[in-house]
């Protein structure tokens, strides 16, 4: 008989309602194309680095991204995509039964990392206006807090104020993701990773730099901190091609980057306007997707995907109820979606 971790019997696989089709806006990355230096390093790239292990700890992306920041080496880290960062922050700063609060809702993931973890979970339902509530998250008395903005699945950001007081007076760590940042107008927070010694701010280049498929993560925080996680996140979480991508990226093709963005958010507000007129009210959006309450919004997906068209389902969001996710991307592709979501509706 196999011997089971007990905590470990009612965990299910991360597998989202999802099936080919033609039009996918279900997981928010981005949908315009590959960033022509990403093209070029995959076309450059030596056969045979394929059969060594890459170099430990990223060093040229941390050195990359270190000199941007205007901050040392040792206080950037990297990872198997940001929720690596997430998952490796959890295991250096919480033994097994501590608690981890965040705002709900938020990251589906972080409930399920918390219980891989064995921590117990203190979710903290945000305001009416999607901002958290900072002495809720406080009375918790969790040593590390988990904040996302913009908020996924909402898209919602969050206050300076209230994210300012969560880190003066918390008792742990703050970890705020951003992975959705690049396409927002609201200021971010890596100053306070900069700043402050308790704060981890995360981010990724699945989103707006359209590398999920080579999952890369990085995260900013005090030497001491990133000390932590990096003993946590072991030393070949990124492979030698998604590394040399990733800093290719950066050199090379910011504008390429900024381009996309721009269209991202234009089109999600087309995509908004033309939700409204169907009588529907999407929640105001910071990232490059649109939560939009409905009824019965796990059946509306299923008849979307029957037309081909593949967006995320909530159900019995705290605050939201049901919902879909769409994502933005190409006008034509959303235009697609309007259709199927036309006909899935009737």
């Amino acid at each position: 008989m196999i011997p089971l971790r007990e905590s470990f019997r009612d965990i299910p696989l991360y597998s989202p309602p999802k099936r080919p089709c033609r039009v996918d806006l279900s997981d928010n990355t981005n949908l315009f194309g590959v960033p022509p230096a990403a093209e070029r390093v995959l076309r450059e790239s030596r056969p045979e680095s394929l059969s060594r292990y890459p170099r430990g700890y990223a060093p040229d992306l941390r050195n990359v991204l270190a000199s941007r920041l205007g901050v040392g080496v040792g206080c950037v880290t990297t990872g198997c995509g940001s929720d690596d960062v997430l998952d490796s922050a959890l295991r250096a700063f919480l033994e097994p039964g501590e608690v981890l609060a965040f705002q709900d809702p938020t990251f589906v993931m972080m409930p399920l990392f918390a219980k891989v973890n064995g921590l117990k979970t203190a979710p903290v339902p945000l305001r009416a206006d999607f901002d958290v509530d900072p002495e809720a998250l406080l009375a918790t008395g969790a040593k590390v807090i988990y904040l996302c903005s913009p908020n996924n699945p909402t898209g919602t950001p969050l206050s300076r104020a209230a994210v300012e007081h969560v880190v003066e007076k918390a008792p742990g760590i703050v970890i705020i993701d951003e992975a959705y940042v690049e396409f927002s107008s609201a200021p971010d927070f890596m100053d306070l990773a900069r700043t402050r010694q308790n704060v981890l701010v995360t981010r990724t280049f699945s989103k707006a730099y359209g590398l999920a498929g080579m999952r890369v993560g990085w995260g900013v925080g005090s030497l001491a901190l990133i000390a932590e996680v990096e003993k946590a996140r072991g030393p070949y979480k990124l492979t030698t091609l998604a590394e040399s991508m990733a800093v290719a990226v950066l050199r090379e093709d910011p504008m390429w980057v900024e381009v996309q963005v721009v269209e991202a958010r234009r089109n999600r507000e087309h995509l908004r306007a033309e939700l409204m007129s169907m009588g529907l009210s999407p929640l105001p959006s910071e990232g490059n997707f649109l939560m939009v309450p409905m009824p019965d919004a796990l059946g509306v997906a299923q008849r979307m995907r029957e037309r081909d068209v593949n967006v995320r389902a909530f159900q019995g969001l705290t605050g939201v109820g049901d919902a879909l996710r769409i994502g933005s991307g190409p006008w034509p592709m959303l235009e697609a979606a309007l259709t199927a979501l036309r006909e899935s509706l009737r």
